[in-house]
């Protein structure tokens, strides 16, 4: 985290906009394919992780593994 609270960007824009469509797709499976309760769950929560990390433009695991996608470190 930065000094003024807010998390350094550590991902690409190509990174964001895949995250984003698996984030969606596993989404829209998770309500539509007739998984199990486990099956769905998962999905939807991976979804929605994806989904978030996407906005946020931080992945907390490339934080710890030192990984960037981006260009700028903002």
């Amino acid at each position: 985290m930065e000094r003024n609270g807010q998390m350094k960007k550590n991902m690409g824009t190509l990174d964001r906009v895949i995250r984003a469509i698996v984030g969606l797709v596993l989404i829209y499976l998770a309500f539509t394919a007739g998984w199990g309760t486990l099956g769905t769950a998962v999905a939807a929560i991976v979804g929605i992780v994806l989904l978030v990390t996407a906005a946020m433009s931080n992945c907390p695991a490339y934080s710890i593994l030192g990984v960037k996608t981006c260009d700028s470190g903002k």
